[in-house]
């Protein structure tokens, strides 16, 4: 019986001493600072969401995920359809990911200016004189003296000379014109009228703070219209310093453009209205709240002053 209590005894000092190992292992105390790893940070959260545009420096650009023609051409001041044909693209809105578009003329092509730029045609003499000529042939019935003297031969009998006789003139039908119906009002129908795209302060003109168009100031969350109807061909903060932007296209050779937007209304594809809202005033990608606009013409940046309404 004594035995058996020592060896009950034993048994509880050794489960105590387990429990104190086990209390002393989950201790608290926190690990000293050497033996901590810095947190990594993932590359994927250091890249822009949507890759970022730049001008070309060596004319040819590589299409990447979120590119748009309109996009592509925006950023190099070309106009988009120049694009499509120097690299025999069908459709603007299809283009492959990876593949490399050039951004200037292939050797021989032909540049395609706008009317009001074209030299205007002048007049250049001929290398030699214009040969004028009177007609010859005139109508005689037929008759022996006749064919002697177109034939240069002897006539067998003298005859008196037979007049020609003129041949009776016909009168043209008259053709009535038949008027067309009028054309439906679509995004390519020319320009008229263009809208002021914000309110606000006039802060930069074009050619000078403004750039290739002009900086309205004003508060954030201003409501942003579109100045023309039209439709979006592109939408996204993929062009570097526009920020959150929005592109129209109108009357298939002008553009309209819409930068630094706080939020964005509408979608690539969109048909807009004149005077829809399609965007909010913000800062995106700039040091203030404010919209940036801008006007271009096969391409090429046009001061939006020239065609807005003026303002009291």
């Amino acid at each position: 019986m004594i035995g058996t209590a020592a060896g009950a005894a034993v048994k509880r000092i050794g489960f105590g001493a387990i429990a104190l190992t086990l209390v002393a292992c989950s201790s608290n105390t926190p690990a000293p600072v050497s033996e901590r790893k810095p947190a990594q940070t993932s590359p994927a959260a250091a890249r822009p969401a949507t890759p970022q545009i730049a001008p070309s420096t060596n004319g040819l650009h590589t299409v990447r995920r979120g590119d748009t023609l309109y996009a592509i051409a925006f950023a190099n001041n070309l106009d988009y359809r120049e694009i499509a044909r120097w690299n025999r693209i069908e459709s603007a809105d299809r283009i492959l990911v990876g593949q490399v578009l050039r951004l200037t003329p292939p050797p021989g092509a032909v540049e395609i200016q706008p009317l009001d730029d074209a030299p205007k045609p002048s007049a250049r003499p001929l290398a030699e004189p214009a040969l004028v000529s009177t007609p010859q042939a005139v109508y005689l019935p037929y008759s022996d003296a006749n064919w002697a003297q177109v034939s240069n031969a002897t006539a067998v009998a003298a005859a008196p000379p037979v007049e020609a006789r003129p041949v009776p003139s016909v009168a043209a039908p008259t053709v009535v014109p038949v008027p067309s119906p009028p054309a439906a009002a679509t995004p390519d129908t020319p320009v008229d009228g263009w809208q002021w795209p914000s309110e606000g302060t006039l802060a930069g003109r074009f050619g000078a703070a403004g750039g290739k168009g002009i900086d309205i100031v004003g508060a954030r969350n201003t409501p942003v219209i579109a100045v023309a109807p039209g439709k979006v061909v592109y939408s996204g903060s993929g062009l570097r310093g526009y920020g959150r932007l929005l592109i129209v296209k109108h009357a298939d050779e002008y553009l309209s453009a819409y930068a630094h937007n706080e939020s964005i209304l509408v979608k690539e594809g969109d048909t807009v209205a004149a005077g829809q809202k399609i965007a909010l005033m913000g800062d995106s990608d700039a040091d203030r709240v404010k919209l940036h606009f801008e006007i271009r013409r096969y391409g090429k940046p046009l001061d939006p002053l020239n065609y807005l309404p003026e303002r009291s």
